[in-house]
């Protein structure tokens, strides 16, 4: 059976994250699960982990508030919030989930709603810091905001694995720092003559199947 990793960000009716917060807490989520020691070993994620990671890794972003928001946090997961970067008022929240099949995401999240994670940045946002990875969106395709938290989720997984146990470390000890941003077109194909990650999506929503939709700059990756 086909399994999935859910993904909820919270989106109250007067405070909606903005894109970019939205973004890099999505993949810090997908990278909080990855690293947390009920993931792995003899943890009681790992089995789950294992059979989601042994296939397509596949991920969907999910919305919720109210008491949609209190139900998904009562069930086990971690939540990760945000920096508030792009945002005038609002900090992002997202909830992972261990993966389960298709057919058997907890009835509290599968009645949750997909569409409504459009986002966007009220905010100006900062100048990349030093040593941070960068995952960096494709700027010739569109997707809603809650496909593109997804893909940075894929990003953020494929550096993981692409990182030495030394550099992982590293990074979860920065509390997986990162930041997400569209590539200018020459920069884009730069980066894509490199031998960074590249998330090359199914195409089964939003985009054609093989695009390629961001790319994980990490530090420690050599290119």
């Amino acid at each position: 059976m086909e399994q999935v990793l859910t993904l909820v960000v919270r989106v109250e009716k007067k405070t909606r994250p903005s894109q970019t917060d939205a973004l890099e807490t999505a993949a810090r989520a997908v990278l909080a699960i990855l690293a947390d020691e009920r993931s792995y070993g003899e943890g009681e994620w790992a089995p789950a982990m294992a059979a989601w990671q042994d296939n397509r890794i596949r991920k969907i972003t999910k919305r919720a508030r109210g008491i949609e928001w209190r139900r998904a946090e009562a069930l086990p997961g971690i939540t990760v919030r945000g920096t508030g970067v792009g945002s005038l008022e609002a900090v992002a929240e997202v909830r992972v989930f261990p993966p389960t099949g298709v057919d058997d995401v907890p009835p509290e999240l599968f009645k949750l709603q997909v569409t409504g994670t459009d986002f966007e940045d009220t905010a100006d946002l900062p100048p990349l810091e030093p040593r941070v990875p960068v995952l960096w969106l494709s700027p010739t395709l569109e997707m809603s905001s809650g496909k593109a938290m997804a893909q940075c989720g894929h990003a953020a997984q494929l550096a993981w694995w692409a990182l030495s146990s030394a550099g992982r470390k590293e990074w979860a000890a920065a509390d997986f720092a990162l930041a997400v941003r569209t590539a200018g077109r020459a920069q884009w194909q730069e980066l894509l003559a490199t031998r960074l990650p590249v998330v090359q999506d199914a195409g089964f929503t939003e985009v054609a199947p093989g695009s390629r939709t961001v790319i994980a700059d990490h530090p420690l990756l050599t290119r």
